[in-house]
């Protein structure tokens, strides 16, 4: 049986998968797990500006309040707006309704603990079993025993909060922000203008249905554009929950996460606050980005792909940065998630701690050619154990020779094996990638 919750919470075309009916349920059972140790309960929720978001929201309410759960309720918010407020309000939960960068159609529901981090796969498999149950199986309180909503103004809390993890003044840099007309399209320029910085704001007028829509992190060509024409010292894009941020230099070269991390694990080691000398990355980071660290003395934990397999890490080992080629950067010695607001501030005021402009700092890492196929397969494990693939994986380090890498493995939401190459030639990375996917199409395409 498929599990429902994913890396990212539960997923689906809002309506048709992701039914009013499943968000009061996830409410209702979410509610019982994570506040039945505790009394005067009391869960936070926030929600993107998807069309869909209202429709969840009222459902996933009522299965709280039904479970005689008070919900703080704070409207349109970022997604890490929602774990800081989850803790700052000393909550027993929080919950955000988005799908991130995803298209308008599709929504979410991921749930945070008390402490603002996202919750144990054993917690979520839990929530799960109980969905599975007859509605009226869990306590159904009557009365004054039932949930009451409260609407909660955190803005405010977490604009401070922001503003409070900036070492130094953004005064003088010229900004294209990029606000995908997502969660942070009021925050997100209200902060950086507070720092000092000069905004051009573009995609903060969310309608509903505009959301990521040919904007944002995932369409880094709109905010280059706009860097070049208006002369900006940098631009960043956050995508519809506002987790994750690309950056473009003076130059309009693209800077995701892997420069990101390069720049701010660089800076942090200068001051000695890199703990351990580490930072924590996924399987997918540039080989260039493992072998800049390696240069400046910083090792590169690598694991899985998807934040909370970072964060697991950089728990267990107690380091304070780690994060994803995609955008999505954690700095846990200020907040439990990735933050696309406070990477933004951390990302510009070490450009101005350096005296540096994006362009220079950028230099830190070289990105090696990088080429990525996707094979839509009949099955996605079978490439593990198959001798023909294998044999083909062999071959293709083989003609890398020392210079490169390969990597394949499946995709976690669809019936793909995902084959990538990096290397220094090109077209090698090419003859290399083309081999390994026709012998996977040759056993398992369809």
């Amino acid at each position: 049986m498929t599990r429902m919750f994913g890396t990212d919470g539960v997923r689906g075309v809002a309506n048709r998968d992701l039914t009013p009916e499943l968000a009061f349920r996830l409410g209702r059972a979410g509610a019982y797990v994570l506040t039945r140790e505790s009394t005067g309960s009391r869960i936070v929720v926030g929600k993107d500006t998807r069309i869909s978001s209202d429709l969840l929201e009222a459902a996933l309410i009522s299965g709280i309040l039904s479970a005689g759960v008070d919900v703080l309720r704070l409207g349109v918010m970022t997604t890490p707006g929602v774990a800081y407020l989850t803790r700052h309000l000393r909550a027993d939960a929080g919950v955000m309704i988005s799908a991130s960068h995803n298209p308008v159609e599709d929504n979410g529901i991921k749930f945070f603990g008390g402490d603002g981090f996202k919750l144990l796969d054993g917690v979520e498999d839990e929530i799960e079993r109980l969905i599975t149950l007859p509605v009226d199986t869990l306590p159904r309180p009557v009365g004054p025993a039932v949930g009451r909503v409260y609407d909660e103004p955190g803005d405010e809390a977490y604009r401070r909060f922001l503003v409070s993890t900036a070492r130094h003044r953004l005064d003088g840099l010229h900004v294209v922000l990029d606000c995908a007309n997502g969660a942070a399209y009021a925050l997100g320029p209200k902060v950086l203008s507070e720092l000092g910085a000069r905004v051009t704001v573009i995609h903060n007028h969310p309608d509903g249905v505009n959301i990521n829509v040919g904007c944002g992190s995932t369409h880094p060509h709109v905010v280059q554009r706009a860097v070049l024409e208006t002369g900006a010292d940098v631009g960043l894009a956050f995508d519809g929950d506002a987790d994750r941020l690309i950056a473009v230099d003076g130059s309009g070269q693209v800077v995701d996460g892997d420069f990101v991390m390069a720049i701010c694990a660089k800076s942090l080691k200068e001051t000695g606050a890199l703990s351990d000398n580490t930072v924590v990355a996924t399987v997918m980071s540039n080989l260039g980005f493992v072998r800049a660290m390696d240069e400046l003395g910083i090792t590169v934990e690598q694991t899985a792909v998807g934040d909370r397999y970072v964060m697991e890490a950089m728990r267990k080992g107690r380091h304070i940065l780690g994060g994803e080629q995609s955008g999505h950067i954690i700095f846990l010695q200020h907040t439990t998630t990735g933050d696309g607001i406070l990477t933004a501030v951390q990302l510009l005021e070490t450009m101005v701690a350096s005296g540096k402009p994006l362009t220079e700092l950028r230099r830190v890492m070289r990105r090696y050619p990088q080429l990525l196929e996707n094979v839509r397969v009949s099955d996605k494990l079978a490439w593990r154990d198959n001798s023909r693939v294998q044999d083909a994986l062999a071959q293709g380090e083989a003609m890398l020779d020392g210079s490169g890498r390969v990597l394949v493995r499946e995709s976690g939401t669809e019936p793909l094996v995902r084959v990538m190459a990096e290397g220094l030639d090109e077209q090698v990375l090419q003859t290399c990638v083309q081999s390994i996917v026709q012998v996977i199409r040759e056993e398992y395409g369809v």
